[in-house]
């Protein structure tokens, strides 16, 4: 198991009679070799196992603490028989509940009560209703269709965009007809070769200068210097940030100081119980590659993301 190098951090239960062998990104070359199973906890380091590739000499089966897998699909991975899957499932409730946050805290000017308690300041002012507007949500599988379930549920009109269009899911090419008329545009996209970059000057110019973003997917979805220009210049009203380019985020970054900007550190989906859940996910799937049947969360590996909830066991590596 691939750990973090922060020793503070608690290392998860595993209910597995399985040999579990516990190793920091400093240690992974020493103990890969023999090892025909990884559960990479701490999903930022990826490029640790990206450096110990070649003392991977029996592995068969990665799995990731993260929904994402962009971190772990270097050449390497990619072109193996490795199989990986990803824990896809355990963040969709807590996101879409930290999105839904997000718009009601910029509807209600939740950042600016605080900072007027602050300053003990008492000033009325009004408020916007959440009802009736339109949200758009990029990326079409789980976490994006359970958040775009609970705005709709909480009053919004909530559009789904995803890769290819099928029944309640705009393709991805109908993204630049939805723009002009939408209050929140929420990104919970995995990132892709295709999705690098999307949000960019032009991008961000199709959106009325009411629009706030809300990121929960990753961070270089977004070009920041072009959100921090439309920010500042006041052609975008907000965005809600739980991913950045970089992590952590600098402490220059503008970001920081903009007050129409909410940052969090990467813990949208990180809700009481969480490690619990991918340690039950993780030790399922075991019993299921230690039985040959097939695994759950399998990722397609040149597209970066889950295509179905079931793909074939996992294989010998050649």
């Amino acid at each position: 198991m691939l750990l973090g190098d922060n020793p503070a951090d608690p290392r998860p239960r595993l209910d597995t009679p399985a040999s579990v062998l516990y190793a920091t990104p400093g240690e992974l070359a020493g103990a890969l070799p023999g090892a025909d199973v990884l559960f990479v906890w701490e999903f930022t380091v990826g490029d640790a196992l990206h450096q110990a590739w070649p003392a991977a000499d029996a592995l068969r089966w990665v799995h990731t603490s993260s929904a994402g897998v962009d971190r772990l699909t270097f050449p390497e991975m990619v072109a193996s028989d490795v199989v990986l899957t990803n824990s896809r499932g355990v963040f969709d409730a807590p996101i879409a509940e930290y999105v839904l946050a997000m718009v009601l805290a910029f509807a209600k000017d939740l950042p600016g009560t605080l900072r007027q308690q602050n300053d003990r300041e008492w000033r009325h002012r009004e408020t916007e209703t959440i009802a009736g507007k339109r949200a758009v949500v990029v990326g079409g599988g789980p976490i994006g269709a359970a958040t775009s379930a609970l705005l709709n549920a909480a009053g919004l009109r909530s559009h789904l965009v995803g890769r290819t269009a099928r029944p309640g899911v705009h393709g991805i090419e109908e993204l630049d007809g939805l723009l002009p008329d939408t209050d929140y545009l929420v990104l919970a996209a995995p990132l892709t070769e295709q999705t690098r970059g999307m949000v960019n000057a032009s991008l961000l110019a199709r959106l009325p200068a009411r629009a706030r973003l809300v990121n929960v997917g990753r961070g270089p979805l977004v070009v920041e210097s072009d959100l921090v220009e439309a920010l500042t210049e006041g052609r975008l009203a907000g965005a809600a940030l739980d991913v950045f380019e970089r992590e952590p985020l600098p402490e220059d970054s503008p970001l920081w100081a903009l007050p129409n900007v909410i940052v969090s550190p990467h813990m949208s989906g990180d809700a009481i119980g969480w490690r619990d859940s991918l340690a039950e996910l993780f030790t399922e799937n075991l019993d299921r590659y230690r039985a040959g049947q097939t695994l759950r969360n399998v990722v397609d590996k040149h597209s970066g993301y889950v295509r179905s909830d079931t793909a074939e066991p996992a294989g010998s590596r050649a």
